[in-house]
């Protein structure tokens, strides 16, 4: 005897066939599909590609720059030099000049990048940089402040002050975004603008006073004109920051997915938070002593790779270095073109092209929602 009479098996067999009814945890279609193209658009560019891209177009770049200058020179004259292992005019302006001053570039590109991806992800917003929470703008003025007390300080000690002086400005700054809504984004970015305007002004007033608006404008500018043998090798020391930002990406990666996130997973917030805030008021301190303020590289570069390659700082952070890098390169190569044989400045460059390019991803966003 059946267990279920012809009828209940009728209907048995036409429900088994109807569509599963979606249950609350499931994607819906929409989002599955978003998600799908998502995979499908990082999958179609794994990083190595990209990242031989980038270092490849660095290269040529990097060459392009070393044969670019006022100067007489020719790669002839540095093969003639090479063969015959006696040093000539060419190589002797390699060696003192143009090296040197393409290192500088590669370094102070690489280091503002990380430096803005590392804010980034420590204040949990996509529009922030080094410049937009006061760490540029306080490190240019304890630097003024010390060559002014201290005019005879060696190059470290002022550098040591003007990290300071960046570090209690990103920690000021901390506290006044302390009680903004964390959905607030746009909110964080203005109050940093402000307070970023609020220190320069003090600044600007202080070398007013004292008669160094000269000596300020060279910080607030960056410029690689200056740049020589033995005039950039503090740079350096950004490089070693950013393979420190390499070791501990895993623990920013956390720290940025929230709070509770990183208490599950043991990572202590606080040491992580000041951790990569010293590393940041570190790098910019350095690169205004170095070469001055460069806007918009860590606005700009952090925010194309991740839509490329998304969050994960580990797999991001080669393709910020080497995407910062270039970018300065080509800019510098821009400003010593475009009104050559004079220059055109770096940050003024990197500012007009940023902003462009900055208001561009922000159009951009809606559409790919």
């Amino acid at each position: 005897m059946p267990l279920f009479s012809p009828r209940a098996q009728a209907s048995v067999k036409t429900s088994s066939t109807l569509p599963a009814a979606p249950s609350s945890w499931q994607p819906s279609a929409s989002s599955g599909s978003r998600y799908a193209r998502d995979k499908q658009r990082r999958a179609a560019i794994p990083p190595w590609l990209i990242n031989t891209a980038s270092l490849i177009i660095m290269g040529l770049l990097v060459l392009l720059s070393l044969s670019i200058g006022v100067a007489d020179f020719s790669w002839s004259g540095i093969l003639q030099s090479l063969i015959s292992q006696s040093a000539n005019s060419d190589s002797s302006l390699m060696l003192v000049s143009r090296i040197p001053r393409t290192v500088a570039i590669i370094l102070t590109g690489i280091a503002m990048a990380v430096a803005g991806m590392i804010i980034q992800v420590v204040l949990k917003n996509r529009f922030v940089e080094p410049s937009m929470v006061g760490a540029t703008q306080s490190a240019a003025l304890g630097l003024l402040v010390v060559s002014l007390l201290f005019p005879a300080s060696a190059l470290l000690v002022k550098m040591g002050v003007a990290t300071i002086a960046a570090v209690a400005g990103m920690m000021l700054f901390m506290l006044l975004i302390h009680r903004v809504p964390p959905t607030d984004f746009l909110m964080i970015p203005l109050i940093g603008i402000v307070f970023g305007g609020i220190i320069e002004a003090i600044t600007t007033f202080i070398a007013y006073q004292t008669e160094s608006l000269q000596m300020l404008s060279v910080w607030q500018f960056g410029d690689f004109s200056s740049v020589l043998a033995g005039r950039y090798e503090l740079l350096w020391l950004t490089g070693a920051l950013c393979v420190l930002a390499y070791i501990i990406a895993d623990k920013l990666t956390i720290v940025g997915l929230g709070d509770n996130i990183a208490l599950n997973l043991g990572i202590s917030k606080r040491q992580v938070t000041w951790l990569g805030v010293g590393m940041v008021a570190m790098m910019s301190a350095v690169v205004v002593v170095t070469v001055g303020m460069i806007p918009f590289i860590g606005l700009v570069v952090p925010n194309i790779v991740s839509r490329i390659m998304g969050d994960k700082i580990r797999r991001s952070l080669p393709a910020v270095a080497l995407l910062g890098a270039s970018a300065v390169l080509l800019c510098d190569i821009i400003g010593r073109s475009i009104r050559y044989p004079f220059e055109v400045p770096v940050a003024t460059v990197f500012g007009v092209v940023g902003t462009v390019i900055f208001l561009w991803l922000l159009l951009r966003a809606p559409a790919e929602q």
